[in-house]
């Protein structure tokens, strides 16, 4: 009897088949795990010198902390850096808004949000009679490079105003275009730039260029949700030499933040947090904190950037880092047949071993009390009562339990005797 005493081999017939109920249940949990994020990301930004790539570089740093590279890729710029999206060469980067081109698909894109403004900056020069854009018809301006988010933004603009002939536009911007207009190359030159850039502190020192004032500001940013009516304040740029002379409008687009719609949800928190810390101090047209916000948007919102500025940082990135949030995140799928199979079988099993084993000794209770009231109601003799409890007691002894159940069969098997010494008290034989 020893090897089937075996507690054991008793017990895992009755937690075998719960264990492979729960083994099963976690295959299929496994199913449903994220897949991890990558460790190397590429994210197209713009020039070297340019505002997006030295922002984008302080992104690297930050997620290098965490243990992922972010490679940079120098582009043209923002027209550029959508078609490397779409064709999925790149999975983020920095783009200005309103540069949608109606003949490139993308579909799919989506905004992670907007990280500050960008002015648009006109200047033109003194001898030109200017009061709005439509003033520029047939005059030569420098829009920007081919590929920039400055000259997909002013030819929109321009159209609007009706100036279409682009014969006599220069594909130049940056130093390239300061110094055409200064040396009257071209009447006026349009500039994508921070307002602290060099570049606009020495056209507004230039003794024949003019900046211009955006009366209509109003206007544009009723016609584009992209665009912002920003005030330059008389003398914030030189206090002593009072530049500008007078508060200024000027329009400004919104640098934001986009990826691919396949882009890790982690990447993606970890990308905001990034942003976050370098954008939260803000500038002369950003008050503190004030970006990233979700507004001021090139592409529609993703799901994910939602949830963070609604409820902030993941709770797990908060505490752990990076590497380790992301993994619990990823396994807490794994939960579910824990909290719905493992722990109630846990609670339940052992009652039911419990059970299943006094079930094979108590079921003999029934037999043992229908030989007693047989022989009380004469229904069976003695012998016969006799030969049932023989019967009773062989089977009893064939019956495998655990050694801690033990004591069960030995009370039964006394309970057989003492039904046997009654029925020869009043009579029988045996």
């Amino acid at each position: 009897m020893g090897n089937d005493r075996n507690p054991l081999k008793h017990q895992m017939k009755i937690y075998g088949p719960a264990a492979l109920l729960v083994f099963a249940a976690f295959v299929i949990a496994y199913q449903f795990i994220k897949p991890a994020p990558p460790g190397h990301v590429v994210m197209a930004t713009g020039g070297v010198d340019g505002a997006y790539h030295g922002y984008a570089k302080r992104y690297a740093d930050r997620l290098a902390r965490e243990g992922i590279t972010l490679e940079l890729r120098p582009t043209a710029g923002s027209v550029e850096n959508t078609l490397l999206l779409r064709e999925g060469l790149v999975s983020l980067a920095m783009v200005q808004g309103g540069i949608e081109d109606p003949d490139v698909d993308t579909v799919g894109l989506q905004s992670l949000g907007s990280l500050y403004h960008e002015p648009l900056w006109l200047f033109y020069r003194r001898d030109v009679d200017f009061t709005d854009m439509r003033d520029l018809a047939g005059r030569r301006i420098a829009v920007g490079p081919v590929g920039s988010g400055t000259r997909a933004l002013v030819t929109r603009l321009l159209a609007d105003n009706g100036v279409v002939d682009d014969r006599d536009w220069l594909a130049a911007g940056g130093n390239d275009a300061v110094e055409a207009l200064l040396d009257g190359r071209v009447d006026a030159a349009f500039f994508v730039i921070s307002a602290q850039s060099p570049l606009v502190a020495r056209l507004l020192r230039a003794p024949d260029v003019v900046l211009a004032d955006f009366v209509r500001a109003e206007a544009y940013t009723r016609r584009y949700r992209f665009l912002s009516d920003l005030v330059l304040p008389q003398g914030v740029v030189d206090m002593a030499a009072d530049i500008p002379p007078h508060s200024q409008h000027l329009l400004a687009a919104a640098a934001n933040l986009v990826a691919r719609p396949d882009l890790h949800p982690a990447i993606i928190d970890l990308m905001l947090q990034a942003a976050s810390d370098v954008h939260r101090e803000g500038g002369w047209f950003e008050r503190d904190g004030e970006f990233p916000k979700p507004e001021l948007l090139a592409y529609p919102l993703s799901n994910e950037a939602e949830r963070y500025y609604e409820n902030g940082p993941p709770f797990l990135q908060r505490y752990l880092p990076f590497w380790a949030a992301s993994l619990v995140d990823r396994l807490k799928v794994m939960l579910l047949p824990l909290l719905v199979l493992l722990f109630p079988l846990i609670k339940v099993m052992p009652p039911i071993y419990t059970w299943r084993m006094r079930a094979r000794v108590y079921r003999w209770y029934d037999e043992l009390e229908n030989a007693e009231e047989r022989f009380a109601s004469g229904e069976q003799d003695g012998a016969g009562v006799f030969a049932d409890l023989d019967r009773i007691e062989a089977e009893v002894q064939r019956v495998k339990v655990p050694l801690s159940f033990t004591d069960q069969l030995y009370h039964l098997r006394q309970h057989i005797d003492l039904v046997r010494r009654k029925i020869r008290e009043h009579g029988g034989r045996g």
